[in-house]
């Protein structure tokens, strides 16, 4: 499931590709932001004890949430924290609410019970303009990529900076092929979506989430619609970023390849519930017979049964 064109643009207004304290800053003082400090403020630092609190405590929480949409229990109380600094990949068949999670994190949907919390905050009972701040942290990488056609590269990177800060249009392009570049795909800012592959638009797409560099990205399907080779250069973005950047990432996939080569932490969404929990080889060992029907791709008698395969 994945936000329609006019959505997608609406979404990025909100803020979902917006900045965290550092992109605030660069805001405030119209400059990009610094590299890394100079040599005496590295020295002082480590002369002086830092009087800076590092947040403690996960990033996002769920709980108890539930929602329905239409007759269907998409999410049915679920309750879950989301490490800081870790990649966490919810996992699932299709239809079963891992979307759905995602816009309850943003505030696109808000849970018929339960509670949403971000950095410490809760969320779900906040307007739409008290959002905003909190949409300012987030990244959001569309399932399909939400490139708008008639844009160039850049021009899609820097969307989320001509709305959300007063760069200048060389500051933004001095930001976007930072972006790019950490990327794979320096030289194509004049180029439109149209002459891009598939994954030169997802990775795109990630430059953009990530232009004002959030707290937190969330991945919605990030290897989708991809050949092997391709998913796996996504595979490895994830990785890279989370490193490099300190991100926080929550990535909703059906792709167990991709899965267990990201994941810090699994978990497994089936009809609404949370059914599986742990590191990668913790999941494996899960006895949960859907979850080891998943792990190994194998559909179930009734399945087969509804379509003829018996």
């Amino acid at each position: 499931m994945s936000p329609d064109a006019d959505s997608q643009k609406s979404a990025l207004h909100k803020g979902l590709d917006g900045s965290d304290a550092g992109g605030q800053h660069e805001q405030q003082q119209g400059g990009p932001l610094p590299s890394g400090p100079s040599p005496p403020a590295a020295a002082s630092r480590q002369q002086e004890p830092s009087t800076v609190a590092v947040p403690t405590g996960p990033v996002v929480r769920l709980v108890n949430v539930s929602k329905t949409l239409g007759k269907q229990r998409v999410l049915d109380h679920v309750t879950l924290d989301f490490t800081r600094g870790q990649i966490t990949v919810v996992v699932g068949p299709s239809g079963t609410g891992k979307t759905v999670l995602l816009k309850h994190i943003i505030g696109l949907l808000r849970p018929d019970h339960g509670e949403v919390w971000f950095d410490g905050q809760q969320i779900n009972q906040l307007s739409e303009a008290q959002l905003v701040n909190v949409r300012m942290k987030i990244g959001y990488l569309f399932q399909m990529g939400a490139l708008f056609d008639s844009m160039t590269v850049e021009q899609n990177i820097c969307f989320p900076l001509t709305e959300h800060t007063t760069l200048n249009p060389r500051q933004c392009g001095l930001r976007c092929r930072r972006m790019l570049e950490m990327v794979g795909l320096a030289g194509i800012e004049a180029k439109m979506p149209a002459k891009l592959s598939g994954g030169q638009r997802k990775r795109v797409a990630l430059a953009r989430a990530i232009i004002l560099e959030p707290q937190v990205v969330l991945y919605d399907e990030p290897t989708t619609g991809l050949d092997p080779i391709r998913g796996d250069i996504i595979n490895e973005l994830i990785i890279n970023l989370s490193k490099r950047l300190g991100i926080t990432s929550l990535v909703v996939t059906h792709d167990m390849v991709s899965a267990n080569k990201i994941a810090d932490r699994l978990v497994m969404l089936y009809d609404g519930k949370i059914i599986a929990d742990g590191d990668p080889e913790t999941f494996s060992r899960t006895p949960h017979e859907y979850v080891q029907r998943f792990i190994r791709g194998q559909a179930g008698q009734d399945e087969l049964e509804r379509v003829g395969g018996v």
